[in-house]
């Protein structure tokens, strides 16, 4: 019963993903005193404050970076349907007595996630190095890709990169899962000892 309801919630949670931020991107510049900044989720990319997504994309013009259009990344689109499958996969497999389907449900987030982060730097490295030869601005062997985690100085702009709520809901729900399988085992125990 434990491993069920463990599993559930772990499942459930997920939820709160759309809710939240998966990831933060901050810059800090002498001409931005308030810095500047994006919140990504899992369906859009938001700026830190009003007009910071404006703000960002005037920059990156100066420099021939892309425009960031979250209309145009598709990423966008099919992590929601991931997100989903997560879900109601996660509460059917609490219905079902066999332990190794905790097992696929974890390997698969698992694997999914490291594509996920496989692709956002990929995504970086894109806007940060495939920069437009007609751009106002120009430093021979200069490229703009941020750090995927962690901190970087980026010309006079300081650039941060870190995990942020939907991140930590997603380690939450792993956890539970863990912990429901931990019961499975924790019960198969029991039973044999019974026996």
């Amino acid at each position: 019963m434990k491993s069920k309801i463990f599993m559930m919630i772990g499942s459930i949670i997920l939820i709160a993903v759309f809710f939240v931020p998966l990831w933060s991107i901050s810059l800090e510049a002498p001409q931005y005193p308030e810095g500047l900044g994006l919140y990504i989720y899992v369906n859009q990319i938001k700026g830190h404050k009003e007009g910071d997504l404006h703000s960002i994309n005037g920059l990156n013009h100066y420099i021939g970076m892309k425009t960031i259009n979250p209309e145009s990344i598709p990423e966008l689109k099919i992590i929601p349907f991931f997100m989903y499958f997560m879900i109601i996969s996660g509460i059917l497999f609490a219905f079902l007595k066999k332990k190794w389907f905790k097992f696929l449900w974890l390997g698969i987030f698992a694997i999914i996630g490291i594509i996920g982060l496989y692709d956002f730097y990929m995504w970086e490295y894109d806007y940060g190095h495939n920069l437009d030869p007609h751009a106002i601005i120009k430093i021979p062997g200069m490229s703009y890709q941020p750090p995927l985690i962690g901190g970087k100085q980026l010309l006079n702009f300081h650039a941060d990169s870190w995990p942020h709520f939907g991140f930590l809901i997603i380690g939450i729900s792993v956890i539970f899962v863990l912990l429901a399988i931990y019961f499975d085992f924790k019960n198969e125990k029991s039973l044999h000892q019974i026996k």
